[in-house]
């Protein structure tokens, strides 16, 4: 008989673990926090049927087949025994004070139950630990407005100035050019007895104009005169 009692309890218990389920709820996909301030993290889930034991772990989650979870001992991190809402939501929160850079990673809840087959990761919160940039010059926006329009009128006076001395250089080569071929026109006639190429030149246009009637002219008088010698 306390063999049947002891059976039945074990059967008992072992349907009311089966009957556990867990349902998560959407977590923060990301958190950025600047370094050395406080960083805090979710995780809600509801569970029906039961209780299941939760610890916060970051990625890596095994280190040698260990699982690798926040060290809730330091000084620096806060570590709550969960808060069920209303709505029969349990939410934990993790609490990181003076986050260092490598605190950066996904921090996501683990729980864990005999009767969970796998064990359940909550989805998780990547928490991104940044260095803020330091400002060489701290100066205000109107002061940068004012840079940027003096910027602007020195590049507009840069592109005229230099637009300008193009237009001179080429008007120059164009000016030297022209006095270079005047040059080379010069050294054509240079040289040269103009007299003389004015007189060859009437000669040959004024045989040009009398032709041959000029000659057959001069033989016929030769011929008279020739004839008015003889006795």
């Amino acid at each position: 008989m306390v063999a049947l009692t002891f059976l039945f309890l074990c059967f008992w218990a072992a349907g009311d673990l089966s009957r556990i389920q867990v349902t998560q709820e959407p977590d923060r996909p990301s958190l950025r926090v600047q370094l050395s301030h406080t960083a805090s993290l979710r995780c809600c889930y509801s569970v029906t049927g039961g209780a299941v034991d939760t610890t916060w772990v970051t990625s890596p989650h095994m280190v040698k087949g260990i699982l690798r979870g926040v060290d809730w001992r330091e000084n620096r991190v806060t570590v709550d025994g969960g808060n069920l809402t209303a709505a029969g939501v349990m939410c934990h929160t993790l609490i990181l004070r003076e986050v260092r850079l490598n605190d950066t990673g996904l921090y996501q809840c683990f729980l864990n139950h005999s009767a969970l087959q796998p064990s359940v990761y909550t989805h998780g919160t990547f928490l991104h630990v940044y260095r803020p940039m330091v400002k060489i010059l701290d100066i205000s926006e109107s002061t940068k407005n004012s840079i940027l329009t003096a910027e602007g009128m020195l590049l507009m006076v840069a592109v005229l100035l230099h637009g300008t001395m193009m237009l001179c250089k080429t008007k120059k080569l164009n000016q030297l050019k022209k006095k270079r071929v005047k040059e080379e026109e010069e050294n054509i006639y240079e040289g040269l007895n103009l007299e003389e190429c004015c007189s060859t030149y009437d000669q040959i246009q004024r045989s040009l104009v009398q032709g041959p009637y000029q000659d057959v002219g001069n033989m016929i008088m030769e011929e008279e005169e020739i004839q008015l010698e003889k006795p």
